[in-house]
């Protein structure tokens, strides 16, 4: 099979390189290469997706950002681009001939056609390669970084679509950043409404897995449950006809021209730091026994659900509305929520292989009362809510999904609620393109929103990594309400 093309191209939708290099401080990253990475030729025909109703919520949405670090010493730009990028081109090729929505668009016609996927013969991922001059260790670490620092290393998405004509919008970009004699960064824009992170991982590993039979450094082509990747459409079940309720709701939010979460932080980018905290299991248990010993008092004989992930979510909530309370957010006596993504694959009631290409994930929202959730057993309150939230989601995942959307207005309003992205049971730091594990995981597109990220952490076994990006005064104050209470508690 000859390899793909790697054309040297400008193109001006990706708007952080308009001036082919990006300034950091004295810092630069200096573009070296655009190219276009298609799936084999003939290899996949022509072919239209439909959107389902787990897809829809997601057009509302900013791009994933996520970013994985390698350690890759004594390596020069030289020898990666000659020796090791031209396989990176052709097992990406490769993997797109599985995961080929991928390299399609996103297709909006006008009102009332519906949006869908669409892949045409020719079309390819955008596939970027750079070099820096930044310092990679601290990039990588687990303190305060500015957040500017993190965007030169993503490459940027179409995010504004005409609202009358018909729109066509990539679907994934991949940057490559070389730290010449330290290591790699590869970075990646991902449009949420074709796949959700189960789908992104399995594309990523399937890559990397691709990548290593080339040099025979890995087992053969990882297939989720020994299945190729699907994209049947008639797997997902509406009975309720969710997918003309979320197009009307979208329609009309697409009418104001509002995205849920575009502007959702508002504060200046130059004043937020981004930060990883680390919950281990010994943190876990200590959360957990502080809330068993006192629950009874509140909550009596009702038993609680106090997983890693709910003990972990409730700490970090507690702490994150504390710290915008002491800084003068505008806290009035009303519900204060928490949303979070659920696997919908082994909680419907139909089934839907692992190795599906696209959204099966579900939304949970959790409400404690302001009073509650900052007084001195705020991460009990917080603790139920959130483990009533999962238990209603295990008998009935589909229960309020009419809601969805009009509760992610909500959860990005003006008010002080929390978003949870990513999951620590997808397993990032497992991604080994043959450097390795990535010696760190980030997510670039909470530094947009309110979200927090999490994953399962690369040194502590069973841990938790919380990502934050808070202006630097909130994050200094998180920093202490997080060890102090950990200590306390």
């Amino acid at each position: 099979m000859d390899l793909p093309k790697c054309k040297l191209i400008y193109n001006p939708s990706f708007s952080t390189f308009s001036h082919m290099t990006q300034m950091t401080s004295s810092h630069t990253v200096k573009v070296l290469q655009c190219c276009q990475i298609s799936p084999p030729q003939g290899s996949v025909p022509s072919t239209t997706i439909p959107l389902t109703f787990f897809d829809i919520p997601w057009l509302l949405f900013t791009p994933n950002q996520p970013l994985f670090f390698y350690d890759f010493p004594n390596f020069s730009t030289h020898d990666f681009i000659h020796n090791i990028l031209p396989n990176l081109n052709h097992s990406l090729s490769s993997t797109l001939q599985y995961f080929f929505p991928l390299a399609g668009n996103l297709v909006i016609p006008p009102q009332p056609s519906k949006p869908h996927l669409s892949y045409t013969e020719g079309d390819s991922v955008a596939l970027i390669i750079a070099e820096s001059s930044c310092d990679f260790a601290f990039l990588s670490s687990y303190q305060p970084i500015n957040v500017q620092d993190f965007y030169q290393l993503v490459p940027q998405l179409t995010l504004s679509m005409p609202v009358e004509t018909t729109a066509r919008l990539p679907l994934l970009a991949v940057q490559i950043t070389i730290f010449p004699r330290f290591g790699v960064c590869m970075g990646f824009a991902l449009r949420q409404v074709a796949a959700d992170g189960r789908t992104f991982d399995n594309f990523l590993k399937t890559w990397a897995s691709i990548l290593g039979e080339a040099g025979n450094k890995c087992p053969p082509l990882v297939l989720v449950d020994n299945f190729l990747p699907c994209n049947d459409r008639t797997l997902i079940h509406d009975p309720s006809g969710l997918e003309l309720i979320f197009l009307k709701q979208w329609w009309h939010l697409k009418s104001l021209q509002k995205d849920v979460v575009k502007y959702a932080n508002g504060s200046n980018f130059d004043e937020i730091v981004r930060a990883t905290f680390v919950v281990g299991p010994i943190e876990m248990e200590k959360i957990k026994g502080w809330i068993m010993t006192r629950s009874m008092n509140i909550f009596e004989s009702t038993r609680l659900y106090l997983s890693p992930y709910v003990v972990t979510c409730a700490f970090v909530w507690v702490c994150w509305t504390k710290i915008h309370l002491i800084h003068g957010g505008d806290f009035p006596e009303k519900p204060h929520y928490f949303g979070f993504i659920a696997g919908g694959i082994t909680r419907l009631g139909f089934s839907v292989p692992k190795s599906y290409i696209g959204n099966c994930i579900a939304f949970g929202r959790s409400m404690v009362k302001r009073d509650q959730l900052v007084g001195e057993n705020g991460i009990i309150y917080a603790a139920k809510a959130i483990g009533d939230t999962i238990k209603e989601l295990d008998r009935e995942v589909l229960g309020e999904a009419d809601k969805w959307i009009s509760d992610w207005e909500v959860l990005f309003g003006s008010e002080p609620h929390v978003m949870i992205t990513g999951s620590p049971k997808v397993g990032s730091y497992e991604l080994d393109f043959g450097w390795g594990r990535p010696s760190k995981v980030e997510e670039v597109s909470i530094s947009k929103t309110r979200a927090i990220s999490l994953c399962e952490s690369r040194d502590v076994f069973h841990g938790i990594e919380v990502g934050l990006a808070l202006p630097k005064a909130k994050m200094d104050a998180f920093d202490s309400l997080f060890r102090e209470g950990l200590k306390t508690l």
